[in-house]
């Protein structure tokens, strides 16, 4: 038996000390509020929160050598239609998939992982994410009304914490390459029948090597499979050196997903982002006016890790039986999302357009 095998599942609960009802993470305040008597509760300190939050080495994690406390076991519910996987509320018995709006009965399954180790909270409440996605709607051409209605008095929003890797690397890299000196030769060239003469750019190359080192510092992965990647890409910036150390009362109120991607494939992702990072310095250190990159070879040392959770206000309708998903960043209010076209809108701007262009063309016909 491993250190781990005896781990417990954990149930996140945050009742209130006056009336036992549920609490919930309150942004604006950076307090827990009660959600029926109002009460408030200051947010608990962390015992990480003077020593930052720790780096794990990948090594041993990809060895299942991480000590018990940074393992841990939570029931969870995974949605058949889309496959994301969420905590289990063990007051919630049934409801609908947060990302992809389909119903889901509650089934607690079990789900062990790496514990997250930092998250950002929430900033922005529901009310301003709302506002937020419904400004981002209503500037969008040809998107449908009914759909723009429909997401002004639709449900909540959900708030998410979507789960991320980060990763910490030390590379030293040696290359060889060629660089490329621009010169100009003149030629006597005929155009038009007649004989002139052009400056021609020509390129001198010369054989170089080198190296290059860099540190990588908190390489972002996401690592969710609910959300499309171009979506969150799109909510970037992320200010991570605002993260806070892990504590659970952040998550009251709110649901955390599942990591989907394992840390692996995760590190697969993060050594493609610094490669390139890496092909860029060494066209650098070449210099010259044109580079060619013979061969990279990168040692990489030192490599840690952290699981890190997200925030973000998630809102799937489905409308006319299509499904649309908006993501907003709780801390900048930043909006990504489906594109949505109505037909008739387009229809009716092309109509316009064709009148437009036959008038114009009426009135230079009889101009001339």
């Amino acid at each position: 038996m491993t250190q781990t095998d005896n781990l417990a599942p954990v149930d996140h609960r945050f009742p209130c000390d006056a009336c036992g009802a549920n609490m919930r993470f309150d942004p604006q305040r950076n307090q827990l509020i009660c959600q029926h008597c109002g009460n408030t509760q200051d947010m608990p300190q962390s015992a990480q929160a003077t020593g930052g939050i720790k780096e794990l080495d990948f090594r041993r994690a990809v060895e299942e050598r991480l000590p018990a406390a940074d393992i841990e076991i939570t029931r969870t519910v995974s949605c058949e239609s889309c496959g994301a996987q969420f905590e289990f509320d063990p007051d919630t018995h049934a409801t609908q998939c947060p990302f992809c709006a389909s119903p889901v009965v509650s089934d607690t399954g079990t789900h062990r992982h790496i514990k997250p180790g930092g998250l950002l909270p929430f900033a922005l409440d529901e009310p301003v994410a709302h506002k937020a996605m419904n400004d981002w709607l209503g500037s969008l051409w040809f998107a449908p009304n009914g759909l723009q209605d429909y997401a002004r008095k639709g449900r909540r929003m959900n708030g998410i914490y979507v789960p991320y890797w980060t990763f910490d690397a030390d590379t030293q890299s040696r290359y060889t390459g060629q660089r490329g000196t621009h010169y100009y030769v003149t030629q006597t060239v005929v155009r038009n029948g007649k004989t002139t003469q052009v400056r021609v750019r020509k390129t001198r190359w010369r054989s170089v090597s080198g190296q290059v080192a860099r540190f990588f510092d908190d390489v972002l992965v996401l690592a969710s499979k609910s959300l499309p990647k171009k979506h969150t890409d799109g909510l970037e910036p992320w200010d991570l050196s605002a993260l806070e150390p892990y504590k659970p009362d952040y998550l009251a109120g709110f649901r955390a997903e599942g990591y989907q991607i394992a840390l692996e494939d995760g590190f697969t992702e993060a050594r493609a982002y610094m490669d390139r990072m890496i092909a860029r310095d060494v066209k650098y250190d070449i210099g010259g006016d044109d580079q060619r990159i013979g061969q990279i070879d990168t040692r990489i040392s030192d490599v840690t890790f952290k699981h890190v959770l997200l925030p973000v206000w998630l809102a799937a309708y489905k409308y006319r039986g299509q499904s649309y998903q908006f993501v907003v960043n709780g801390r900048t209010g930043r909006v990504q999302g489906e594109r949505p076209y109505s037909a008739w809108k387009i229809a009716f701007a092309v109509i316009v357009g064709l009148i437009l262009a036959a008038g114009i063309g009426f009135v230079i016909a009889n101009t001339q």
